[in-house]
């Protein structure tokens, strides 16, 4: 039988400060949201647009304190971790779901200036990882035509099927 695979990665910017809570077990939790930009080709204009994607991410125990002491409001960082669906109902009586990503590492990228600069136009000068866990190697998350191709260039985005 074949296993069932719940892995996400994403890059992107924080959209607010990152707020930590603590349960009445104790356990910490921070919560983050980031904004991770696609780009899509306008079907009317023909011209590519960015299009931001925003995700909720829970970052538990000691790397979520670590997050909350760290990150700030425009920082980008890197999340490795899995998808949570949830539901719940609202105070109006609506039933309403989401989708959260649950944080395995949280790998600052850029520089500590980043933030108030908004960031350094897909170059990661620096990283800190946030995780105990080892996380993903810097060279995971390079920019566009900078992996281990040997410099081949990216495809332009005309070359892009959709």
């Amino acid at each position: 039988m074949a296993q069932n695979i719940n892995r996400v990665i994403v890059t992107g910017n924080l959209t607010a400060d990152p707020v930590l809570n603590t349960l009445p077990s104790g356990t910490t939790v921070c919560d983050l949201r980031i904004a991770v930009n696609g780009r899509r080709k306008d079907n009317e204009s023909g011209q590519w647009v960015d299009k931001p994607n925003y995700f909720n991410v829970k970052v538990w125990g000691a790397q979520g304190e670590n997050a909350s002491k760290y990150l700030s409001k425009g920082r980008p960082v890197a999340i490795d971790g899995r998808l949570d669906w949830r539901e719940w109902t609202d105070k109006e009586g609506n039933k309403r779901q989401g989708i959260d990503i649950i944080a395995d590492t949280v790998q600052f990228l850029g520089g500590r200036d980043d933030a108030s600069s908004g960031g350094n136009q897909g170059g990661y000068a620096s990283s800190g990882n946030v995780g105990s866990s080892g996380g993903a190697d810097q060279s995971d998350f390079q920019p566009v035509g900078a992996g281990a191709s040997g410099g081949a260039s990216a495809p332009s985005e005309d070359d892009i099927p959709f």
